[in-house]
Formats: structure tokens, C-alpha cells, sequence
């Protein structure tokens, strides 16, 4: 049976999508758009959600979403803070705390991920978990959506998780150790002395790598601005890029986008990673 706010839920998530042109989201207007905005399939899509599902929801059929998938509808939607927040209280969902892997991703920097079609790109928090990617970096850097808890972040996969190193050369490991423990120092510096999220990660990777506990007793900090690092690839081998970072008003999320470096040949095998990432797209094979 309908409650008043599955009802209401509908309405918002149907009013949101109609604002929304397909451009401003990276997709295609074709020339028989019958409808307004998006379609729901493109919304859908878009939220990596099922076409029925979320016809019911729109439908108000009582489906109660996920924190995760109203953290998906948000982004795909484009909600701003205050509405993302109202999304969930339509859903009876607990407004999640920022930081964690339904942050709120805000417009304007979905906006420019959308944008950068050519190049990789995503959005991070500041205790390095990714809250979305371009397809370009899901095939640089691997698809991070899977991970949950602490492993979420990269720095924690990083000093307890040996198969994280695999994306750097061994020989760019010290500094890579070195320089996320400097720049989680600065993260959670920023952050509210209540907050539990970074202290409790800290805490957890004292206790499990003495690697960590070295560097940290150094008390370097530095946040991550703009690095040139090499990235392994399986299929391109090795590539020099520069690492490319803009931070949110409030530090909390970063935008991350990766460019060749000068002097490499790097720039061509980006270029073979977009034509990979294309077959994969379309399911195309050699």
C-alpha cells in the first residue's frame, strides 16, 4: 500500500529529472525527445539501478532505496545539498555523515567530471574514497565501487592490503607511503575534533602496519596537490602522468584528473586507453 511519502518521493525524484537536459550529464539529446529532461531509463542508467526499479520508485509503488542508491540517484539527479537531504527523508533514511561512501558529490564538481571526457577523472574524499569515476579512470585505475567500510580508502587498502601496491612500480612505494601519510595528517587536521571517521581509521593503522607508525611519528603535513607519479597498467604497461587535483571549499572532496606527463609516451597510450575503454563500452572485441 502507498504511503503519503513513497507518493511524495515519486513526485520529487519525476520533478528533478525533468529539470535536467541529457548535455548537462554527459548523454546525447537524440531527435525524438518526447519528454522534458531525462528520461528514467537514462536516469537509471545513470544511478546504476534497474529501469523497473526505479519506475517503482518514481511510481511511489513502497520501495524503500538504499542509503547507496540515494546517494547514486542524488549524483545522477545533480541534487544539491539541501535536496539531497530531502531525498532522504522521503526515503526515512538517516542523512549520511560526509566522508564516507554516500558523500554527497556536489554539482559542480560532477559537472566538470562529466566535462572531462578525454582525460581520467574522479571524485575522492579527503580519506581518499571514491565516490565516483569517469569511464576513463575506471579503466586507468580499476572500478572502486566494490569496496566498503575502512577498505573504501585507498590509504587504508594502501598500508593493509598488499594488492593495492600493485598499481605503483615497488621502487615508488616509500614515497607513495611516505606521501599519503603526510596528507592524511593534513585531512584530518581540517576535520571537527568529534569526528570519529579519520581518527578511528588512524587508530586501526597504527595498530596494523609498523609502516604507517613510523612515518606517522615523523609528523609530516602536506596534502596531495599535483603529483607526477607512474601508474601500472595491464594492458599498456607503465605510464608517467601527472596527477591533477581541485579541492572543495571545505577540503573534504577533491577532484582528481590525470594528464601525460611532458617528455613520455604516455600521451599515446592514454589514447589507446580511451579506444580500449570504447570496446569495452559497446562490447566490442579485436
Amino acid at each position: 500500500m502507498k504511503s503519503s511519502k513513497h507518493t511524495e518521493l515519486g513526485a520529487f525524484l519525476r520533478s528533478r529529472r525533468e529539470r535536467i537536459r541529457p548535455e548537462e550529464v554527459g548523454l546525447v539529446r537524440g531527435p525524438r525527445r518526447r519528454v522534458p529532461g531525462l528520461r528514467r531509463d537514462e536516469v537509471a542508467q545513470l544511478a546504476g539501478a534497474s529501469v523497473d526499479y526505479y519506475n517503482e520508485l518514481e511510481r511511489g509503488a513502497g520501495s524503500q532505496p538504499s542509503e547507496q542508491m540515494l546517494a547514486a540517484l542524488a549524483r545522477a539527479l545533480r541534487l544539491t545539498a539541501d535536496e539531497r537531504d530531502h531525498l532522504y527523508h522521503l526515503a526515512d533514511r538517516p542523512v549520511p555523515v560526509q566522508g564516507g561512501l554516500s558523500s554527497h558529490v556536489h554539482p559542480g564538481m560532477l559537472d566538470l567530471l562529466t566535462r572531462l571526457t578525454s582525460t581520467p577523472a574522479q571524485v575522492i574524499t579527503d580519506m581518499h574514497v571514491t565516490l565516483v569515476q569517469n569511464p576513463l579512470a575506471i579503466a586507468l585505475l580499476g572500478d572502486q565501487s566494490g569496496f566498503h567500510g575502512q577498505q573504501a580508502s585507498f590509504v587504508h587498502r594502501w598500508f593493509t592490503d598488499p594488492e593495492a601496491r600493485r598499481i605503483y612500480p615497488e621502487e615508488d612505494h616509500p614515497a607513495q607511503s611516505r606521501a599519503f601519510a603526510a596528507d592524511l595528517r593534513a585531512a584530518a587536521a581540517r576535520r571537527d575534533a568529534r569526528d570519529t571517521e579519520a581518527s578511528s581509521m588512524i587508530a586501526d593503522l597504527l595498530d596494523r602496519s609498523t609502516e604507517f607508525a613510523e612515518l606517522w611519528a615523523e609528523h609530516d603535513v602536506a596534502f596531495r596537490r599535483n603529483d607526477r607519479k607512474r601508474i601500472i597498467h595491464p594492458a599498456l604497461g607503465v605510464l608517467d602522468v601527472n596527477c591533477l587535483n581541485l579541492f572543495s571549499e571545505d577540503g573534504r572532496q577533491r577532484l582528481l584528473w590525470f594528464t601525460p606527463a611532458v617528455g613520455t609516451d604516455s600521451a599515446g597510450k592514454l589514447d589507446l586507453l580511451a579506444v580500449i575503454t570504447t570496446q569495452q563500452l559497446t562490447g566490442q572485441e579485436d
